[in-house]
């Protein structure tokens, strides 16, 4: 059960990248071919440095005994593997697969610190950064939105997620694991149609004018216009973005909309204001441009040549 060596030095250029070749790495496997391709790759390229977990989310019968399916093939690739079951305090809302995400990535993050790994890495791939961009494009996402999934981000302090396979087909995966005599998992919810992942995967299937690589490369495109503009934006927090108390003042004369949008954030963010969805922002922009004042995740905007942000005076009873 071991990769094409083509496919192993592929994998192991792009993991290098991302994280010193002697660090030990979790993998993230839910049992899918994704993740059973990516668990194949990791042991080949780190041999002796990867250790496994699956996440039980509880959400179908049938996940305890898929949890259990890949502790068995790790079992067999003599890779360590522990199952995370989800603790829900409360139900999921009706935005499931969001907190599950959130779930997932925190019950990871506590494993990967207590097992001493500097990383864990998800199966994300390039299929999956161009469902991403069209969900998002038909959300009205920024440029940040847009540029999907980063090959690198941190879990916490001591641990980082990364994504060495967003440069992969789907197909190329799957032809690793048919090679094997392993099962892949298949879960029911990615074809799902009240999920907006699964409705656009199959728009992506079924449009014969949607190549999925060049969507990737879009999104990769948009990413990098996103660090160049968080480039740009840093000399600006210092020079327009003062204290002036009880809150702050940004200067946002003869900026390009977009890094105004993005000082005003850093205002927020100076607050300690919890960041408003992109729509309220956008109104919130309008009126200050118009000179007027608004109130916006509990800070007193005022407008004008300068726009001052403050915390919303307590009301009175």
């Amino acid at each position: 059960m071991i990769p094409a060596a083509e496919a192993i030095a592929r994998f192991a250029a792009g993991l290098d990248a991302l994280l010193p070749a002697d660090k030990r790495l979790g993998v993230a496997v839910s049992g899918g071919a994704d993740s059973l391709a990516l668990l194949l790759l990791a042991k080949a390229a780190r041999p002796g440095r990867v250790e496994a977990a699956t996440v039980d989310h509880g959400f179908r019968e049938a996940s305890r005994a898929e949890a259990e399916k890949v502790a068995a093939i790790c079992d067999t690739l003599g890779i360590p593997h522990t199952i995370l079951t989800a603790d829900w305090i409360i139900p999921p809302s009706a935005n499931m697969q969001a907190e599950a995400r959130a779930m997932r990535y925190r019950l990871l993050a506590d494993w990967a610190e207590g097992r001493g790994l500097s990383a864990v890495a998800a199966a994300h791939h390039a299929d999956d950064q161009a469902e991403t961009l069209l969900m998002r494009l038909a959300r009205g996402a920024g440029v940040r939105g847009l540029g999907g999934a980063r090959p690198r981000r941190s879990l916490t302090e001591r641990v980082m997620l990364v994504r060495p396979l967003l440069g992969w087909r789907r197909a190329d995966l799957a032809a690793i694991v048919e090679a094997t005599e392993m099962e892949a998992v298949d879960d029911p919810t990615n074809r799902d149609p009240r999920y907006d992942r699964s409705r656009f995967r199959r728009v992506l299937a079924d449009a014969d004018w949607a190549d999925p690589s060049r969507l990737a490369a879009s999104a990769a495109a948009l990413r990098d216009a996103d660090e160049a503009l968080d480039w740009a934006l840093a000399p600006l927090i210092e020079t327009r973005l003062m204290h002036d108390e009880p809150g702050v003042t940004v200067d946002p004369s003869g900026l390009p909309r977009e890094l105004r949008r993005r000082l005003l954030l850093a205002g927020f963010a100076m607050l300690a204001a919890p960041v408003p969805r992109g729509p309220d922002l956008v109104r919130a922009m309008a009126a200050l441009e118009a000179g007027e004042t608004v109130t916006l995740s509990g800070l007193k905007l005022q407008g004008g040549d300068h726009w001052r942000l403050a915390h919303e005076p307590p009301r009175g009873r």
